[in-house]
């Protein structure tokens, strides 16, 4: 069989133009779609196959903020495929993004004003919501959804004689900062998505610990500052001559700093060049950076993670008792006999 890669959120931004890099990379790699919204994924699927006609890019939904969904999903994929070489962990959110106007202008005459425009500092905040499973939405979406996947799929990610990668889309924005272990769906903070980061980057350095000897390895990836719907949905209300005075200054810094990708492409250079290392030789305590220098050229860099391996297994052991609660929950909810799969993966091992 050809390799498989699944990647989640592949409709619009870094997922889209990863996708259409890794075709074009590999025509005869098996690609599966797994977006929240079909018809934004039927479109995406056309525009690949119009630029690769003989591609096999099929597609499945995925919301990651729902249990349900990601069980299906994952049933699915177990039943189309026989292996996964790759899974990309794309899919994220940043809800309600409340943009200090005020805090931005200050600090656009500051020292600070790369470090503030390519991680938000100071100037971000968002406003959470609560998923029907009861869970906060961004923790749900950006973390646990995946983690969910990632469990789901270990027969096709773990196999003899063969290794896989797991590969998630960190960010700039992962700040320790932000993230509390007594809190890990930062019910009672103001920066979710900040925290769901940094904890993706606690997650791969455990899943490394764990899922190593069975061949499946994890790494994390930054794209950089990409403009693409996310980021223009940070600044609503801004009028279109004020993003034409600001685009130029985007430009203009990415003369001074690297990190400024500012599109999609650039933003999946990271993506693209862990689909051709042998992961045994990556660093798990790296995260693999997207840089475009001022003259437009694409290259990657890898960075040191401000990451604690014991706050890494403690966040796992979080995650799994989650786990085992949701299966749980979802066993009583559905009745012992009309979920026999579920009350028989509800009796995890233990891993630790």
């Amino acid at each position: 069989m050809n390799k498989v890669v699944l990647v989640t959120g592949a409709n619009s931004g870094v997922g889209l133009a990863l996708c259409e890099r890794l075709l074009g990379a590999d025509p005869g790699l098996q690609l599966c779609l797994a977006c929240r919204n079909m018809c934004r994924a039927q479109a995406a699927r056309a525009a690949l196959l119009a630029s690769h006609p003989g591609a096999q890019v099929g597609l499945l939904q995925l919301d990651t903020s729902s249990v349900t969904s990601v069980l299906n999903a994952a049933k699915e994929v177990k039943l189309r495929y026989s292996q996964v070489d790759y899974l990309y962990l794309n899919a994220g959110i940043m809800p309600n993004p409340q943009f200090d106007v005020k805090a931005f202008f200050k600090g656009v005459f500051s020292r600070n004003v790369v470090n503030m425009l390519a991680t938000g500092e100071g100037i971000l905040k968002q406003k959470d919501s609560i998923t029907a499973d009861g869970m906060q939405e961004v923790f749900a979406t950006n973390l646990f959804g995946h983690f969910l996947l990632v469990r789901e799929l270990e027969s096709l990610l773990c196999q003899a004689g063969r290794t896989s990668q797991v590969i998630w889309t960190s960010s700039i924005n992962a700040q320790q900062s932000a993230f509390s272990l007594e809190d890990v769906q930062h019910r009672k903070g103001s920066q979710p998505y900040s925290s769901s980061k940094y904890a993706t980057d606690l997650l791969s350095v455990a899943l490394n610990t764990h899922l190593n000897s069975q061949g499946l390895y994890s790494s994390v990836i930054c794209p950089g500052f990409v403009m693409t719907k996310l980021t223009y949905a940070i600044l609503p209300a801004f009028p279109d001559f004020l993003w034409s005075l600001v685009m130029p200054l985007f430009w203009f810094i990415r003369i001074f700093t690297n990190t400024f990708t500012l599109t999609p492409y650039n933003g999946a250079e990271a993506l693209l060049w862990l689909f051709h290392q042998k992961p045994e030789s990556l660093d798990p305590y790296s995260k693999y950076h997207s840089l475009t220098s001022g003259r437009g050229a694409n290259h990657i860099q890898p960075r040191k993670m401000d990451v604690d391996e014991d706050l890494s297994q403690a966040l796992y052991v979080k995650l799994l008792d989650l786990e085992h609660g949701v299966r749980k929950t979802r066993i009583t909810l559905h009745g012992h006999s009309s979920q026999p799969e579920l009350q028989q993966q509800c009796a995890l091992k233990p891993l630790l």
